[in-house]
């Protein structure tokens, strides 16, 4: 065998040997698995991408997991002497391998079903040959860049002038006839012939793709589906959203109308007050002018000697300025009348939620986020929002607990005090109120103050609740008398009493923007402005109520069925409107008092407890 026949023979049987048996061209940067198979990098990385839920690549040839926990196919060995092999046979040039002539010429081509290398000349002999028409042929440079497969159907290894045109199907490999016939068929295995399992093969194949095909067209399909719900979304709240600018603008009209109508009545005020007033004052000037002139006319009698009618003008004149003298003083009663009656006037803001209400945004749903069991069964007397965004619990055998929006128990405070009430003041400071009715003043590091204030005591009062408002003014319920003490944070006696109408104030909440405060009567939730005026009632028969005021003045009502242990939460305007509904009938461990607070995390979570337990609800 010549050199050049070696080089052929050496390039057609590398080559065979250096392909991928996934892809079935030259490896491209091979990596070995666990197993030592080996395969390119390239169709590792694409199988380990089609099992995105695994942290190993399975060898498609033994079924063994490699791990790959970073995912990075890069990090799998490289077979660095089979890269070199396959750059190698990348190199040479094989030659014709059809030709009978000692020096073989360069191949030119390779046909993949002769098997053959074929040089020009060979290539123009086998394409006309008509047996061979359809055979496909593919150019050198497309064979030593890898890229196509070479035959592979190769001579019998125990036969080498017999083809391997049998297969296997126990052994899964092709034989030679006489190895079928005398080897697999006496082992009981099953053979058929190669061209018929190549052409089940391709069927499977074909058939494989074309789900493959109709699988992405699902998909695709879903994902275009995807995208035009993900398009009709945006729609949608961009529609929300110039729904929203369209009211806000048509409230902004409105407002800007009613503010000139306002004003326009407060000029004609203006102009009435004016024009009563300046007739007044011009019937007091037009008295000095006449005063004036006569005061004038008399003095001229001092000039000469008056006789005869000289003297009876001047007597007449005289007469005239002492009518003048003799009326009245102008009384400053008409003028101040007019100045009541301009104080009278008083404009009251009536920004009310359901008239300038720019919509609500329905969808989202409210749920229990946490469940937390308080320290001491029956504790629970009082919670309230503190100034760092936590939520203060007060228990009536000792002590303050702080919990995060999480219900996470994040301190505990002052737990020697029976906590019946608590409040805190702008500047951080606290207010508390114990069982025996005595209000302590603390700092924002709960040191107490020397301060005293003379509260009503248990006996008297009974309990009820506590509040503070915007000017840190501190008010203070009672059960027994049905009023409310107002107190400033200098201590002492109470700046002024509010009579609550007959309601019994266990619950206080001040509104941030009015001054008008929300009470709770166990059964009923009332609206009273500063003087203790009943504004709205609200109440649901046989339901308790336990209501607070929200950060943004709407109110939010928890209606407790007390006896079958269910609560519901709606949201109302600060006039006691409906808006919307939070929670229905959540399921409580029902506590021995008929007892609850409700309250607002500073983030929006919503704080409902028993007497036993805390809940956290949120958005979701």
């Amino acid at each position: 065998m010549s050199q050049r026949d070696t080089m052929a023979t050496f390039h057609q049987i590398s080559s065979q040997n250096l392909e991928c048996l996934i892809c079935l061209t030259l490896f491209n940067q091979p990596r070995s698995l666990t197993c030592s198979h080996i395969f390119c990098k390239d169709c590792l990385q694409r199988i380990f991408q089609a099992q995105p839920t695994k942290q190993s690549i399975t060898c498609p040839i033994c079924r063994k997991e490699t791990p790959l926990p970073s995912g990075d196919v890069n990090k799998l060995q490289t077979n660095v002497p089979l890269s070199s092999m396959v750059d190698e046979v990348k190199t040479k040039s094989p030659t014709c391998t059809t030709c009978e002539m000692d020096e073989k010429p360069p191949a030119v081509s390779y046909c993949q079903d002769c098997g053959k290398y074929m040089c020009k000349s060979c290539e123009t002999d086998h394409s006309s040959w008509k047996p061979f028409s359809n055979h496909k042929k593919v150019p050198m440079s497309e064979v030593l860049s890898g890229k196509v497969p070479l035959k592979r159907r190769r001579k019998c290894k125990t036969h080498p002038n017999d083809d391997e045109e049998c297969f296997c199907t126990g052994c899964r490999e092709y034989v030679c006839l006489r190895c079928g016939m005398l080897g697999h068929l006496q082992a009981g295995h099953q053979i058929e012939e190669a061209a018929i399992h190549e052409e089940k093969l391709m069927n499977n194949i074909r058939e494989l793709q074309e789900r493959a095909k109709s699988k992405k067209t699902n998909i695709e399909n879903h994902i275009h589906f995807i995208e035009t719900q993900s398009s009709e979304i945006a729609n949608r709240l961009k529609k929300l959203n110039d729904d929203i600018d369209e009211t806000y603008d048509e409230y902004i009209q409105q407002l800007s109308a009613r503010r000139e109508a306002l004003k326009c009545q407060v000029q004609s005020w203006s102009e009435k007050f004016e024009k009563e007033l300046q007739v007044m004052e011009e019937e007091s000037r037009q008295t000095i002018r006449h005063m004036n002139a006569m005061e004038e006319l008399v003095s001229n009698g001092v000039k000469v000697p008056l006789e005869k009618d000289a003297l009876l003008a001047h007597d007449t004149l005289c007469e005239n300025l002492e009518s003048i003298l003799g009326r009245d003083d102008p009384d400053d009663q008409s003028p101040r009348g007019v100045a009541e009656q301009a104080q009278k006037i008083s404009f009251r803001k009536q920004v009310k939620v359901k008239e300038l209400r720019l919509g609500e945004l329905k969808g989202y749903t409210w749920d229990v986020k946490a469940d937390v069991e308080l320290p001491g069964k029956d504790s629970m007397n009082c919670i309230t929002l503190a100034p760092d965004g936590k939520m203060a619990v007060g228990s009536r055998f000792g002590g303050i607990y702080l919990y995060s929006p999480d219900g996470d128990l994040q301190q505990t405070e002052l737990e020697d005090v029976s906590v019946s009430k608590i409040g805190f003041l702008s500047d951080g400071r606290s207010v508390v109120y114990d069982t025996k009715n005595r209000m302590s003043l603390y700092s924002p590091q709960w040191e107490k103050f020397n301060v005293t204030f003379e509260t009503m005591s248990f006996d008297e009062g009974g309990f009820g609740g506590l509040t503070v408002d915007r000017s840190d003014d501190i008010y203070v319920g009672y059960r027994k008398p049905m009023k409310i003490q107002v107190f400033t944070p200098q201590g002492g006696k109470a700046v002024r009493e509010i009579t609550c109408n007959g309601y019994t104030p266990r619950q206080l909440f001040f509104f941030h923007t009015i001054e008008s405060l929300i009470l709770t009567d166990a059964t009923t939730v009332l609206c009273l402005d500063g003087t203790g005026k009943t504004e709205n009632v609200l109440k649901k028969e046989g339901m308790f109520a336990w209501s607070v005021v929200c950060r943004d003045d709407s109110v939010i009502i928890a209606w407790v069925k007390h006896e079958k242990g269910l609560v519901s939460i709606d949201r109302y305007t600060r006039d006691l409107n409906h808006v919307c509904n939070l929670i229905t009938d959540f399921k409580i461990q029902r506590p021995e008092r008929v007892w609850y607070y409700l309250q607002e995390f500073e983030s929006g979570e919503i704080a409902f407890s028993t007497t036993d337990r805390f809940y956290i609800f949120d958005a979701i």
